[in-house]
């Protein structure tokens, strides 16, 4: 019956009588909807502007743990490998040092010229000339370059150019000039061989 009561007020009353001024006079039951609106006012309100900051906060930080995880396998996985690792260097280590071993000191230089003057005169090559070019450096390293003119047949040409480059000192070959002297069958090649010292860091 109360409820029934409620409901029928609720028909007969005219909310252009409601007295702003007076809300104590207001009838209950407006009291009550009243009060529930502002109470879903508030929670609306204090979810939007808090709940959702909140939110937006637990994502961030989610997203941080899963990148500090996958972080934390990575370097897991690599203090697990650690051994292998510190093989790996040395490996290198001696690799390297094996490498700059093949790269001739300022003394070896005249060994190495004897070396390819040695080598067209296996191959029966007529030495034109074989000279040293400026040096030049670069960030790590210091390039030796030579020039080479030679002649002889195309096969001889191609063992001379294959044994040079197996020397047991680290020399490539660059700008490769061919052209035919006298005859077709008589070759001069005009090609650039560079060697390679180490460059030192003082301190």
């Amino acid at each position: 019956m109360a409820m029934q009561d409620t409901l029928e007020q609720l028909q007969n009353f005219d909310f252009s009588d409601l007295d702003a001024n007076n809300i104590g006079s207001w009838p209950k039951v407006v009291k009550i909807i009243i009060m529930v609106l502002l109470a879903a006012l508030v929670i609306g309100g204090g979810y939007y502007f808090y709940l959702t900051a909140k939110q937006k906060t637990l994502t961030a930080v989610q997203a941080t743990e899963q990148d500090l995880r996958r972080d934390f396998e990575d370097k897991s996985a690599q203090a697990t490998n650690l051994d292998a690792y510190r093989q790996q260097k040395e490996e290198m280590t001696a690799t390297f040092g094996a490498l700059l071993r093949q790269l001739p000191s300022d003394t070896e230089v005249p060994g190495l010229l004897e070396d390819i003057t040695r080598t067209a005169l296996d191959n029966e090559l007529t030495i034109e000339s074989i000279e040293l070019e400026p040096e030049r450096s670069t960030e790590f390293y210091i390039e030796l370059p030579i020039r080479i003119v030679v002649e002889g047949d195309y096969h001889k040409l191609g063992s001379f150019v294959s044994g040079v480059a197996s020397l047991s000192r680290i020399v490539t070959l660059h700008d490769f000039i061919i052209k035919p002297e006298n005859s077709v069958n008589n070759l001069k090649m005009s090609i650039e061989a560079k060697t390679y010292r180490y460059l030192e860091t003082e301190g």
